[in-house]
């Protein structure tokens, strides 16, 4: 009976993952098809658009946070600074590299993040990948590149913003990857860290202050 419940458990928790990337799949193809009708329908301004998307996400992590989704941590500012940089860096740029470049172009270009976390963690931080793992970044870089070099619409001031978003994105999780400490510090605290850096610290030391009395 002990086996079975457990085999239960893990399916149920297979399920809810299975669900979950669903979910976060259907999401994120309806916000970039929705930001992409406002710049091309509605001719919606990028900053205020990137306004909307940092207010929603603030939102929705204060929701998560009273709802006990995740508990906030307290990271110094010298660990804050970096992540809200390029948390604000990749939120901008990739917004202008969807308004300059098509859906395709667009999405393909994001591809190319994990391609450029392989290269910062090697030169930056000296860590090694096996030649099986670098020999699959080569087809995803040449099918960017084939991509971009025959876009019936290709905008260099598209490519430009696209590597920017590329660029910041990868040192954005970068950055996050080692601020969460190997693990102690859940992704959904530190994407609350850059969102509401004022609110955090505070809002971790006031229990602790009351558990210890």
């Amino acid at each position: 009976e002990a086996g079975g419940g457990r085999r239960e458990a893990g399916a149920a928790a297979q399920g809810r993952l299975a669900a979950g990337l669903l979910v976060n799949l259907a999401a994120s193809i309806c916000i970039v098809f929705l930001n992409k009708w406002l710049y091309v329908r509605l001719g919606f301004p990028n900053l205020s658009l990137t306004l909307v998307h940092f207010a929603v996400t603030w939102l929705g992590l204060y929701l998560c946070q009273a709802l006990g989704a995740f508990a906030p941590k307290s990271l110094r500012p010298r660990q804050v600074l970096p992540l809200a940089l390029s948390f604000c860096g990749f939120v901008v740029f990739t917004n202008l590299s969807l308004q300059s470049n098509t859906i395709g172009t667009y999405q393909l270009a994001k591809a190319m993040t994990t391609p450029v976390i392989v290269l910062i963690q090697s030169l930056a931080y000296g860590k090694t990948f096996p030649l099986r793992i670098k020999l699959t970044l080569l087809p995803i870089t040449l099918g960017v590149f084939l991509n971009s070099y025959y876009d019936v619409k290709f905008s260099l001031l598209g490519v430009v913003f696209a590597a920017l978003g590329v660029l910041v994105t990868s040192l954005y999780q970068v950055v996050g990857n080692g601020s969460a400490g190997g693990g102690h510090v859940p992704h959904a605290a530190l994407l609350w860290a850059p969102v509401a850096p004022g609110t955090l610290k505070r809002r971790v030391s006031r229990p602790r202050r009351e558990e210890a009395g």
